[in-house]
């Protein structure tokens, strides 16, 4: 067996990490219509999120907040799409309690507050400083080092193209202020 190169260790670490982010990369584009020679199919926005499936929540708050045929309409969106995970690590009961009828002018509110008219690429958000939501606020957007954060929020997989748009995947439910 080989001893590893302290010196080769970090070049192996980042091309493992590289992989890494292809094959994430990779699965979302596929979700989003499979591959077809060089190009993918691309799928509107709510159907590619539903695809990936990591979206369960975000797409039941969009049917409840009736946001789904806006979604799917035809843009250009940009939309900061918070995961399952991101969804549960809110407190005990927000989700549930936001998907009540009673609730949906705030979950529309909150809903679009995570998405910008027109499409917006990585490489056009980390020159960003904010960017204006449907909502009518605006989000903070601060890069550094590699890392995009939408109010607080990090991006963890960038420019997933759809065909009306683009989604860029956060970590985090971003809220609209009061």
């Amino acid at each position: 067996m080989r001893a590893l190169d302290p010196v080769r260790l970090p070049f192996r670490a980042a091309a493992l990490a590289f992989v890494g982010v292809f094959a994430v990369a990779s699965t979302l584009a596929m979700a989003a219509g499979g591959m077809k020679g060089d190009q993918a199919k691309l799928t509107d926005i709510v159907d590619t999120a539903v695809a990936a499936g990591q979206f369960k929540t975000l797409a039941a708050a969009l049917t409840a907040a009736d946001l789904v045929d806006t979604l799917k309409g035809a843009g250009p969106f940009t939309v900061f799409a918070p995961t399952d995970d991101a969804f549960a690590a809110l407190p005990a009961g927000t989700v549930e309690n936001l998907l009540k009828p009673e609730n949906k002018k705030k979950l529309q509110q909150i809903l679009t507050y995570h998405v910008v008219a027109g499409k917006v690429t990585a490489a056009e958000v980390v020159k960003l400083k904010s960017a204006k939501t449907v909502e009518g606020q605006s989000v903070a957007i601060a890069a550094q080092d590699g890392t995009v954060k939408i109010d607080g929020a990090t991006v963890v997989t960038p420019n997933v193209m759809a065909s009306n748009g683009i989604i860029h995947v956060i970590d985090a439910v971003i809220l609209p202020k009061e």
